[in-house]
């Protein structure tokens, strides 16, 4: 069927389809058939209502409308095809003219992704951080299981530092209790600090069943940044006892039967991280040059949509967790922004990167001719399952109730083709070691990494959102 295109924009196009009568016409049968099987008319078996009396009660436009509905996808997918278009976003789509039994003009306007440049990305070069795993770092690991596993022994004195205490405590003002302050059986380490200003000086110094009132600021709940007076209570002072390593603690701790092997193993688990974190900051910095090295505008339409979507998606989430944005800012000690206004700006940023991003990966993709297989698909949907707490079948079933497939699969697309590119680019560490980006596989091993393991790496800045509450 006749399409033409008109550029509107950069990244907007007005698409004009001419559809015959003779390309509608089955969907005009179906379009009576399915009327006739919904309306109950006198004199008429249900499903036998002849296509005049549908005109009669009902009018010739109503069915058309029917029919062009049906035939518009197939069409508009055809006329978008032939003229090698990449739609971004759902288009707005009029009815220019209709002369019935002739034929139907359709305007459809929509954003597409801009022309631009791929740019020359073989002299990139990373830096990313060493994966040498120190004595130190096996050793805190070490002490963490000893932790875990650790004894306790009652003592019959005063709490100091390194005691673990059991303790009640509350805050008042003027002697009026303060709601939501009290908690009881609560364990404590002396000196670990997080809780209140003051609290370890007020529990050095108290044995089993003493209480001591101390004034200070609260950190957290409803009464943040308030003075108190807050009072602690002892219940019980014990002191953690760590096992020895030995290769009985590794028999028990592990699955390994020497102290040495449990050494080895936890040495290993760490440096898997560590390629993994290699891995992560090659793609962003990646990612980063090839968004410097691309010069377009990004859709206004389609940024305003995202810009929309991750506003909505972050006060979703602070909804659920009871939350207003002035205290999850208040309370959140990893957040960069401090007011609201710097908070929306950075994610407005955010998005505008994102979209970039995901412009620049779909272009590479088809440059890279990727494909997206089943076993692609497969892997996806397990990798996002174990992240979503899920079964596969259950992250399935999400996938085909919400239509998200062909996210999905852009998503791989996206991110095989960035695999891909990261592979290729030299590498060195912090420490002048060239590494192999190309072999860490996405368990953080070394070995040859399968192309479904290149589809369930998320591409860096292509599709995360900021996330201002945990879900």
């Amino acid at each position: 069927m006749p399409s033409t295109i008109e550029r509107l924009g950069p990244s907007r196009v007005k698409m004009t389809l001419t559809v015959p009568f003779s390309d509608l016409q089955p969907a005009i049968d179906k379009a009576y058939k399915d009327i006739a099987s919904r309306v109950n008319l006198p004199g008429f078996r249900k499903g036998h209502v002849p296509p005049a009396m549908i005109d009669q009660r009902f009018g010739r436009g109503t069915v058309l409308q029917e029919a062009i509905n049906e035939q518009l996808p197939d069409a508009y997918g055809a006329a978008v095809a032939e003229h090698k278009l990449s739609p971004l976003g759902q288009p707005h789509i009029d009815i220019v003219r209709l002369d019935d039994g002739s034929e139907v003009e359709l305007a459809a306007e929509f954003d597409v992704r801009p022309d631009f440049d791929l740019p020359d990305v073989s002299g990139i070069t990373v830096t990313v951080p060493s994966a040498v795993v120190g004595d130190d770092a096996v050793d805190e690991r070490l002490d963490l299981l000893r932790t875990r596993f650790a004894t306790y022994k009652d003592l019959d004195r005063a709490a100091e530092a390194g005691d673990v205490v059991h303790l009640d405590i509350s805050a008042s003002r003027d002697g009026v209790p303060l709601s939501g302050t009290e908690a009881a059986g609560m364990t404590y380490v002396v000196g670990s600090g997080g809780l209140v200003e003051g609290l370890d000086s007020a529990i050095s110094g108290l044995a089993a069943g003493e209480s001591k009132t101390f004034a200070t600021t609260l950190v957290g709940g409803d009464h943040a940044g308030e003075s108190a007076d807050v009072t602690v209570t002892v219940n019980r002072v014990q002191q953690r006892v760590l096992a020895r390593v030995d290769d009985d603690f590794a028999q028990m701790v592990s699955e390994y039967d020497t102290a040495d092997q449990m050494r080895d193993g936890l040495r290993d688990s760490l440096e898997r991280i560590e390629r993994l974190g290699q891995l992560n900051a090659a793609r962003d910095q990646v990612l980063d040059a090839l968004i410097d090295g691309c010069d377009f505008e990004v859709p206004e339409q389609v940024l305003a949509d995202d810009i929309q979507s991750r506003h909505d998606e972050v006060e979703n989430q602070l909804a659920r967790a009871g939350l207003s944005l002035d205290r999850y800012l208040a309370e959140a000690p990893d957040e960069e922004s401090r007011t609201p206004e710097e908070f929306w700006e950075r994610m407005d940023d955010q998005a505008s990167k994102g979209l970039k991003a995901r412009l620049i990966l779909d272009k590479l993709a088809e440059a890279q001719s990727v494909a997206v297989t089943q076993e692609d698909l497969s892997a996806f949907i397990v990798a996002k399952a174990d992240e979503d707490g899920v079964t596969p079948d259950q992250e399935a079933q999400h996938m085909m109730e919400h239509n998200h497939m062909g996210d999905w699969m852009g998503e791989i697309r996206r991110s095989k083709a960035l695999t891909t590119l990261v592979s290729q680019v030299s590498a060195r560490d912090t420490d002048g070691r060239r590494v192999d980006l190309g072999a860490i596989r996405s368990d953080g091993t070394l070995g040859e990494i399968t192309a479904a393991e290149a589809g369930t790496a998320s591409p860096a800045g292509a599709k995360s959102k900021g996330k201002a509450a945990k879900k």
